[in-house]
């Protein structure tokens, strides 16, 4: 299952537990097109109790039947559970690629979070994504896709960066730490075990601080770099590799998008405010779990700073929506108004809790995003004419 398909399968899960109960279940007038039960790579009482469950509030049967398929699609097919060194290690492909996202495995496993409590393998199958995402950012906190073999070589080493044996590819995406993050947050509100949050996990939230520090491009550059050789123009970086020009106000840069797919103007929107809100969650974490008030404090400070920078650059003038938020901007003027089939978007963004629904700029970038008659806008403005 390719991640377009994953994402269809999510919302399609939503809209059947918001459904009125109908008092029958799914019948089999549908084939049945689930793994059978000795190829299912994980097995979850609880999963299982809750399709039942839903599946019979559900007044519309083939709704159900496909609830049925796309909910444990992810335990059926998609991860690789152990225990490594006496602790849960837990691979999740993305679906069409034999490598793990960093964004895709949080995501993928966000729905079983509220069945945990009544199934012990389940939340030990968690934690183990928890510990392997631990890992990966350790390796590199700027790749976002990696390998269960750590010394597997990527199909991507020709890339013009600085790939490393056990990644799969190395594009820095703000959101793919924020996505570790959110995982582990949830979990811990959800579970209270600690277990996971151990010291390397302590220094792969030190590392994710200094990269967005890093990548506010105070001083030059940073030391990421990416380019591809490819016909296919997202897929590589311009600038050199290091994106086009943006002007250093506290923002996070980020070479590409949640689709994989390289921004225009370096500063993603929905991602920065993603940040913010991850970058608050942790400081709760390691203050009560790491007794860290310090890295807690500089986590706090850093939000602060990227919340302050949007509150000044991420609201722009659109030619027919008004005030709304810009998808991507460079702080030199520059904007781009769109949205991103994947999250964080623009309107994910009271989903990620970023936002919430009453609020006017959100309603107002929301209208502009879904109105047929409202196109995406882009202002590119002259440099020449400025100077």
């Amino acid at each position: 299952m390719n991640r377009r398909t994953f994402i269809r399968n999510t919302s399609l899960t939503a809209s059947a537990l918001a459904l009125t109960p109908a008092g029958f279940a799914a019948t089999t007038d549908f084939p049945l097109v689930r793994v059978p039960q000795s190829q299912r790579k994980f097995k979850s009482i609880a999963v299982e109790h809750a399709i039942e469950q839903v599946q019979s509030r559900i007044g519309n049967r083939e709704l159900a039947w496909m609830f049925g398929n796309c909910f444990p699609n992810t335990l059926d097919t998609t991860v690789d559970f152990s225990v490594v060194d006496g602790r849960p290690d837990t691979y999740v492909i993305t679906g069409d690629i034999d490598a793990m996202w960093l964004r895709d495995s949080s995501a993928q496993v966000w729905p079983y979070l509220a069945l945990m409590k009544d199934d012990a393998p389940l939340q030990q199958l968690i934690a183990g994504v928890i510990n392997r995402q631990t890992r990966c950012v350790l390796k590199d906190p700027y790749a976002n896709a990696f390998y269960k073999d750590a010394s597997k070589v990527s199909e991507w080493k020709s890339d013009l960066t600085d790939m490393k044996p056990g990644v799969h590819e190395r594009k820095w995406e703000i959101d793919s730490l924020c996505y570790t993050i959110r995982l582990a947050h949830e979990y811990w509100k959800l579970s209270g075990d600690n277990a996971p949050f151990d010291a390397a996990w302590h220094d792969a939230i030190k590392l994710v601080l200094q990269t967005f520090r890093e990548q506010q491009r105070k001083n030059g550059h940073g030391p990421y770099q990416f380019m591809r050789r490819t016909a296919i123009a997202t897929d590589t970086v311009p600038g050199r590799g290091y994106g086009n020009p943006a002007r250093a106000v506290g923002l996070i840069h980020s070479m590409f998008r949640p689709s994989d797919d390289a921004t225009i103007f370096p500063f993603l929107i929905p991602s920065n405010f993603f940040a913010v809100v991850s970058l608050r969650q942790v400081a709760a974490m390691v203050e009560q779990i790491r007794q860290d008030h310090e890295l807690a404090g500089q986590c706090r400070n850093l939000a602060d700073e990227v919340q302050q920078a949007l509150e000044k650059h991420a609201i722009v003038h659109h030619p027919q929506g008004g005030r709304v938020y810009a998808y991507e901007v460079d702080a030199f003027g520059n904007f781009y108004c769109t949205d991103d089939g994947n999250i964080p978007s623009l309107l994910s963004m009271p989903y990620l809790g970023a936002t919430t629904t009453g609020d006017k700029i959100y309603r107002d970038t929301r209208r502009m995003l879904l109105s047929p008659q409202v196109y995406p806008c882009f202002r590119w403005l002259d440099r020449k004419s400025l100077s």
